[in-house]
């Protein structure tokens, strides 16, 4: 009680000597006090560190779209199939790729990889890391039989029913725990690409942000974190490495010779370490194949983001087989993101529909849940492939500028302008140096910018529109018309179907080219519009709402003006964009906003020429519905005017036999009156003569004009007649909406008075 009050004035004052020892006799006598705040000096200071990329985007994962175990699974089979599109494109190889998924359960997988189960020590079954796939499958279907053995025998000294119920209801409780839990996957993708150097496996697929698509040009990946992480799921969730077996030739029959040449001088250094890969190669149908296949079991070391080498060998090629198989083991959810995976298949195959794609699922606990998916080439004509270009000045920053300064070999700024920048002439080089000002000369060496004046130097090129051209959209590789239009033709098989491509566009630099198809009906097809994504030749699956394409098909296209109905009719949009760089929004990289006007115009631009198309197919199908629905009224009614006509042709015959017996009647001097001086000159034409009505007569007394003839003579009337103006043809599919019942009416009325 005495040292309160000085422990008052101590915290008024705050005097350093007392403060100190005020505050800590307080702590040491009153605990229920608050703890007076740590002074900074004596705080831990933090720590810095800094972490590799494959540390990062482990625990990042979310942003290479393994945000969960289902999701996961979608996307290492999605990074596997594209690795092995692009394995087969860059040599011009029409793709075949084969994918495997195989189930198992918990336990299996603790039996195949030796990991002891509850109750049970299981320790000694353990297999190698690296072992053959025929080892990995260890005991994958006789080990349930063997267990229930074992628990027969375990409950031998009980009654067998009660064994045999204990046995059932453990069997239903496991097979409910399991059910909530994330099974594990084994996946095989199999293609028949260029394969990869025996050397060059390690970098390739165990070090993150290391890859070969860096520079300006259309990629389908462009950090090389694919397969990457895929290899760093597989250690998270299984803690298994991935088996890599690879075929690879140094040069291909097939390659192009651009190709060949650009690739010939990197590849020379490869060549002397390899152990006479690519030396000793035999022509195999057409294709150069290596005599040497490659093994890798292959890990990553997450902290320094480099591979580990379980095991890398060679063994001769008997199979005469060229390509990669990677095979990894995961944890996934397939029943959430199976529909996924069929829709993945179902639009690459019309994106790529030069390819031939076969999925196989089969599940180790229930073969009946079994599945296979096959979509078989549809063409044989590859889109050329994407050329690297330099950067377009109007695209550049200072950073990119910097880089380009090091990296140079230029020693004027003209000949840095014209050499390591597209679309500047020598002359627009000259003009753009006299807008920035004294600083520049035309003979300065780009070295001595600074970043002052480099700063200068971006604000004029970014801004100097019309002293260089447009980026150019012939380094890009779309689909094209032809091959997109199999395709849609192949998955979908619509009734009608329009394509189109817009002109080549660019946006801040970067060149793009926007292909669309629309089509009517299908197979499985919805009411309504469906909108079908790409980007770069891959379908994007997620976050279509958000998208440019769904965006301008629901609201900047007046599909009423095309006579499609948009909710009734079942409409699909495909639209595809190829860009040298693609601009997604958010980590995830599955949509395309539409804030950029260019791509947004370009869209629409496709889509409408699409319409176009189908309005003018529609409106003669619709011609051509009208005219057979006209068709059938009209003959319909021609049994009833065959038997009226048939009816009052006997009255008169009737009449004139009659009058030849009896002598002639004469009508009333009021009906010779009006019959002399009235009709028309038509009338008076289409009035049949005597010699006409008594031959019309003698045919019907005699039998040869009957019912039945008349009828006949209609329905030939009513054929020439209709088709004659329109050039129906009976056999010609009819499309269209259903006219009103108003207009059917009215068309009916005329129909009748036509007949």
């Amino acid at each position: 009680l005495l040292k309160i009050p000085s422990i008052m004035t101590v915290s008024r004052k705050r005097t350093s000597a007392s403060a100190s020892a005020s505050s800590s006799a307080t702590n040491t006598t009153n605990h229920t006090r608050k703890r007076a705040k740590p002074s900074t000096r004596h705080q831990k200071d933090e720590i810095q560190q800094s972490k590799s990329p494959a540390e990062f985007f482990a625990e990042n994962q979310s942003i290479a779209g393994f945000d969960n175990p289902g999701k996961s699974l979608y996307t290492t089979l999605r990074e596997l199939i594209e690795n092995s599109l692009d394995a087969c494109e860059s040599v011009d190889v029409l793709p075949d790729i084969h994918v495997v998924i195989e189930e198992m359960s918990e336990g299996q997988f603790n039996r195949m990889r030796g990991v002891p189960d509850r109750g049970r020590g299981n320790g000694g079954g353990g297999r190698a890391v690296g072992e053959e796939r025929e080892e990995m499958e260890y005991d994958y279907g006789g080990n349930d039989q063997e267990n229930n053995e074992n628990m027969e025998n375990k409950n031998d000294g009980e009654p067998k029913s009660n064994a045999a119920k204990r046995q059932s209801s453990s069997n239903a409780a496991n097979a409910k725990h399991n059910h909530k839990k994330d099974a594990y996957f084994l996946l095989t993708v199999r293609d028949n690409g260029c394969g990869m150097a025996h050397g060059a496996i390690p970098d390739l697929l165990g070090r993150v942000l290391s890859g070969s698509k860096y520079g300006v040009r259309q990629t389908r990946g462009k950090f090389g974190l694919g397969a990457k992480m895929a290899l760093i799921w597989s250690k998270k969730s299984t803690g298994v490495p991935i088996r890599i077996k690879t075929s690879h030739v140094s040069a291909d029959a097939n390659k192009r010779k651009k190709k060949r040449k650009s690739d010939s001088d990197d590849d020379d250094d490869d060549e002397e370490e390899e152990d006479d890969v690519g030396k000793n190669n035999e022509i195999v149908g057409g294709r150069k194949v290596g005599k040497i296949v490659s093994t890798c079991v292959l890990d990553i070391d997450i902290y320094k983001n480099q591979p580990r080498v379980i095991q890398h060998t060679q063994e001769p090629n008997t199979e005469q087989w060229i390509g990669t198989e990677i095979q990894v083991l995961v944890a996934g959810n397939w029943t959430t993101y199976k529909s996924r995976v069929v829709q993945y298949l179902r639009q690459l195959a019309i994106i790529t529909p030069y390819a031939r794609l076969e999925m196989t699922y089969s599940n180790r606990s229930d073969e009946k849940k079994g599945m296979n998916f096959k979509f078989e080439r549809r063409s044989e004509q590859m889109p050329p492939a994407a050329r690297e270009v330099k950067h377009h000045p109007s695209s550049v920053n200072n950073l990119l500028v910097q880089q380009l300064l090091e990296r140079t070999n230029a020693k004027t700024l003209v000949k840095f302008l014209t050499n390591d920048l597209s679309g500047i002439t020598p002359a627009s080089a000259r003009r753009l140096i006299e807008r920035l000002g004294n600083s520049f000369e035309p003979d300065m060496d780009p070295a001595d910018l600074d970043d002052k004046l480099v700063t200068r130097f971006v604000q004029v090129l970014r801004s100097a529109d019309d002293l260089f051209k447009s980026p150019d959209g012939g380094c890009l590789s779309p689909l094209g018309e032809y091959n997109l239009n199999l395709g849609i033709q192949k998955v979908v098989e619509p009734d009608i179907i329009a394509t189109a491509r817009d002109k080549p566009g660019a946006y801040d630099g970067h060149p793009f080219i926007v292909e669309a198809a629309v089509s009517l009906g299908g197979k499985d097809a919805k009411e309504g519009i469906t909108v079908v994504r790409f980007a770069n030749r891959i379908p994007l699956l997620f976050e279509g709402g958000a998208d440019v394409a769904t965006r301008v098909a629901n609201g900047k296209i007046k599909w009423s003006s095309y006579k499609i109905d948009h909710k009734r009719d079942k409409i699909g949009v495909f639209v595809s964009i190829v860009s040298t760089k693609v601009p997604f929004k958010g980590t995830g990289k599955e949509y395309i906003g539409d804030d950029i006007i260019e791509i947004q115009q370009s869209v629409k631009r496709a889509l409408q020429n699409c319409c176009q198309q189908l309005r003018a197919h529609l409106t003669k199908k619709n011609a051509l519905r009208d005219v057979k629905e006209r068709k059938s009224r009209l003959l319909k009614y021609i049994p009833d005017v065959s038997r009226s006509v048939f009816g009052i042709l006997e009255a008169m015959q009737k009449r004139k036999s009659e009058e030849a017996e009896s002598g002639p009647r004469y009508s009333s001097p009021r009906k010779r009156i009006a019959g002399a001086g009235a009709g028309s000159s038509r009338q008076q034409h289409l009035k049949p003569t005597e010699s006409e009505v008594f031959s019309v007569l003698e045919r019907v007394s005699n039998g040869d004009l009957t019912e039945d003839t008349i009828k006949e003579h209609l329905v030939e009337a009513v054929e020439e007649n209709v088709n004659a103006g329109i050039g129906f043809d009976e056999n010609e599919e009819v499309f269209g909406k259903v006219g009103t019942s108003k207009s059917k009416k009215v068309g009916e009325d005329d129909d009748r008075q036509a007949v």
